[in-house]
């Protein structure tokens, strides 16, 4: 009788001890290579979030595609098989098409704007109206880096792009600048660019420098040039149903991380990004700058922002930001 109720004490301790709360595994999934600070950010907040939640949040990072590609795992906000993503405004613009203005060509001057529209009026009315039509939240953005093209014969000027065979996103905004200055475009998916360019599929390409030296693509173009089309950025987005769920504290802890890893990330990129153009050269890769002031009254000739769902006005407010 003593040994059954020593037993039966130490069992009872037992589920004393054990935890208090049920650990809540999530998934965070993103399409760049572990290599870049997309996914070296996104896994110091996973761990971060865990840390300050006091383990009650597990987070997976999957990063290169591991859970499919961007249109995949923005649908799968919805469909329950992800929880948070680092995604790009161009497909929360599928949602609501405002948003995607951010993409049209020439709309930043540079990182440090881009950044300032992030604290402005124009940005928390642009993410509150994705987050109505998509039920997803927006809480953290973080700089890209400003795209380039590459290209397999020298571009000096928009038209020197006519007839170029180029990949391009398979987003309106994207297409903007090649289709102004006469290129062919070609959507092919991000994972399959570097063995399009290998074998001819496709002769050029357009993304930041730091993208550039992570894929390699250097391997397999002569040319790059400085058209810095659009100053790019990600957005950190938590599936909806994730987020009615959590409480007040762990809605503004989970910002505030986010927030810190995007400004890692972003600091990291534009560090980088004063370094590639040299890096490039010694590789034998031409690094050229054009004028871009013509490639962006060309495409201000060109393309009308209602073509792809965006409106003037919030352009112009963007343009304000200082």
């Amino acid at each position: 009788m003593k040994f059954q109720h020593l037993t039966l004490t130490l069992a009872a301790s037992l589920v004393v001890a054990a935890p208090a709360f049920a650990q809540t595994k999530l998934k965070w999934a993103h399409v760049y290579e572990t290599s870049e600070p997309f996914h070296t950010a996104s896994v110091w907040a996973a761990d971060e979030i865990k840390k300050r939640s006091g383990g009650r949040y597990q987070i997976d990072v999957y990063p290169a595609s591991q859970l499919g590609k961007e249109n995949d795992i923005n649908q799968g906000l919805s469909l329950g098989t992800v929880d948070i993503i680092i995604s790009g405004s161009s497909f929360a613009a599928k949602a609501f098409p405002r948003i995607g203005v951010t993409y049209y060509p020439y709309t930043f001057r540079d990182v440090d704007h881009l950044l300032a529209y992030t604290k402005s009026d124009i940005y928390k009315e642009l993410t509150a109206g994705y987050e109505q039509k998509s039920g997803n939240e927006i809480i953290a953005t973080t700089y890209y880096g400003t795209r380039h093209t590459t290209s397999n014969r020298p571009i000096t000027k928009c038209a020197d792009m006519k007839g170029l065979k180029m990949r391009v996103p398979d987003v309106p905004a994207y297409l903007a600048m090649p289709r102004a200055c006469g290129a062919n475009t070609s959507p092919i998916a991000f994972a399959e660019v570097y063995l399009a360019l290998q074998n001819g599929t496709v002769e050029a390409q357009e993304n930041p420098l730091p993208t550039i030296e992570a894929k390699k693509f250097f391997e397999v173009q002569k040319h790059i040039v400085l058209t810095g089309h659009i100053v790019d950025h990600l957005n950190t987005v938590v599936a909806g149903g994730l987020w009615k769920k959590l409480s007040d504290a762990d809605k503004k802890m989970f910002v505030e991380v986010t927030q810190e890893a995007a400004a890692k990330a972003s600091k990291e990129v534009a560090a980088r990004e004063k370094q590639l153009a040299d890096v490039f050269r010694g590789k034998g890769v031409s690094v050229t700058a054009v004028d871009t002031g013509e490639f962006r009254d060309t495409v201000l000739k060109n393309v009308a922002f209602e073509q792809f769902g965006y409106q003037k006005a919030d352009w112009d407010r963007i343009q304000a930001v200082k």
